[in-house]
This record gives structure tokens, sequence and C-alpha cells, in this order.
């Protein structure tokens, strides 16, 4: 027999749950994951779990996309393009930025 009350909730669950309730959380968990630039793959675990917090249906309708596009764009091996970034980011009231880097990273461009 099952034990249908769960007395936890797993990492993602919990995670999802604080991504829905606060936005400057989302932004905030967003902008840590494009910091990553070892593995790109973690800004795309990242944008799944936001946009899995805003309904992935809902923000596949806003973005103008397909479902089963947003799943395979939003998962570790997927390559979306910067218009479908763009799009989901602002089917959950967010956007991409710019900023410039740190000092150590811009003196390779110093003439």
């Amino acid at each position: 027999m099952k034990n249908l009350d769960r007395a936890s909730v797993s990492h993602d669950e919990a995670l999802v749950r604080e991504l829905r309730a606060d936005p400057v959380y989302a932004a905030e968990y967003l902008q840590a994951a494009m910091e990553d630039t070892e593995e790109p793959a973690v800004l795309l675990i990242a944008l799944r779990h936001v946009s899995e917090a805003y309904g992935m249906a809902d923000v596949a309708k806003a973005a103008g996309i397909k479902r089963e596009s947003l799943y395979r764009a939003l998962s570790p091996k997927g390559n979306p393009t910067l218009k479908t970034l763009t799009a989901v980011l602002k089917a959950v009231g967010l956007r991409l930025a710019v900023a410039p880097g740190t000092p150590a990273n811009t003196t390779a461009f110093a003439c």
C-alpha cells in the first residue's frame, strides 16, 4: 500500500513554489544561473524551473511556442534560440540584460 501523505517535498517542488511566490527571487535565481559560464545547461535548467513555477503550458502559450518545444528547448541538452529565450523570459515577466564584467574579465580588451 502506498503512503499518499508525504511528509516532505522534493527539492525541485520546493524551489518551484519559492519561484512562484517571489518574482524577485526568480530573477535573482536566473541571474545566478547566467553567471555560471562553465556550464550553460545551468541556465536552461533554471529557466525551466521558473517556467514550471508559472505553468509550462501558460508560459509556452504566452511565448508563442508549443509546450513540447518549450520542454525540449529547456532540457539540459536543449539549444534554444535567442528568440525563444527572450520570449520565455517575457512570458514570465522578466527580460534579458547585459552588464559589464568584473575588472579582471574586461582587461583582456584594454588597449
